[in-house]
């Protein structure tokens, strides 16, 4: 009789502090997205969009329609200002194949198929130690930014070994001296250069999982750190237990760049979304803009160094 009376009291209690809760959802808000890039010794290349609802398809046919066109964007240096130019990938200008198939990352033979289209400088190119404004008009809004080319900090060494119990297939290993006493951040990247079973050459500049880090924990040090093969992740020509990694004989570029605070904040959390994208138990993440007047996105500018890889022990 007792534990009766425990159940009942512990079921009015439970009842009683109940209540109902009510979230109102905010409605949905189309905006402006930029994604815009400056590399030392390339042209300025801006891309528009437009947020989609949540509930809008997401088909090729929506992704393509999400794109803007008719803006007028503008990129100056502090002495040369320049309106980009429109072009879609359908028509790209001759020798400009190579580099917007690297920044879309869809090969050229795939691109030229689509209708991307973009904003490209004919003038501006970048530069080591410049500044760059950007001004978006669009629908009668203006949107604004800046970034800079930092100097670029190379690698000291660039190396491949085995990993056991492999013998032959191992990761791509560098060295870095970190600059003392400032913030650090960069992008590690990588291009195929050994010629393919039908002796073409992959054109596309590859990220790795977490291709974007900063120097939080490394100020000032010089230390060797390790990267996989993002190359062959998903090649279902490679045997499972060697994708991740280089074979011996690979031969890849290694593209190290420097970017700002603001700018590695943006890809940083960026990519942190993504990677936990549907995970319950992920901290909800907002990704922060360096983008001015209400639009969401990024202008970045990025300062490689390149070095060659020969995957020999």
């Amino acid at each position: 009789m007792k534990n009766r009376l425990y159940f009942f009291a512990a079921l009015l209690v439970l009842f009683s502090c109940t209540k109902e809760v009510e979230i109102e959802i905010p409605g949905y808000e189309e905006q402006v997205v930029v994604d815009g890039v400056i590399k030392t010794g390339e042209p300025a290349i801006v891309l528009l969009s437009s947020t989609a609802n949540i509930y809008s398809p997401t088909n090729l046919e929506a992704y393509l329609n999400g794109f803007i066109s008719g803006a007028e964007v503008i990129v100056s240096n502090g002495s040369i200002s320049d309106t980009l130019i429109e072009i879609c990938t359908d028509n790209l200008p001759p020798g400009s194949e190579a580099i917007a198939a690297a920044f879309f990352g869809i090969p050229v033979d795939e691109l030229v198929q689509l209708n991307l289209c973009g904003y490209f400088s004919t003038t501006v190119v970048g530069e080591v130690g410049k500044t760059y404004d950007l001004v978006v008009n669009v629908d009668g809004a203006t949107y604004t930014s800046s970034t800079s080319i930092l100097t670029p900090t190379a690698l000291d060494s660039l190396y491949w070994k085995p990993e056991a119990p492999l013998e032959n297939h191992g990761f791509s290993w560098a060295t870095l001296s970190d600059p003392e006493g400032s913030f650090d951040a960069y992008l590690w990247e990588v291009q195929r250069l050994n010629q393919l079973e039908d002796g073409s050459i992959n054109p596309l500049t590859y990220k790795t999982f977490n291709p974007f880090f900063d120097d939080v924990f490394f100020d000032g040090l010089t230390f060797d750190f390790a990267y996989e093969n993002p190359i062959n992740f998903f090649d279902e020509d490679t045997d499972p237990e060697f994708r991740g990694y280089y074979a011996e004989g690979d031969t890849i570029l290694v593209s190290l760049s420097k970017l700002g605070k603001a700018e590695f904040e943006f890809f940083e959390k960026k990519y942190n979304q993504i990677y936990t994208a549907g995970n319950p138990f992920a901290t909800p993440t907002n990704i922060p803009s360096n983008i001015e007047g209400g639009a969401l996105g990024i202008w970045a500018g990025f300062s490689p160094t390149v070095d060659t890889l020969i995957c020999q022990p």
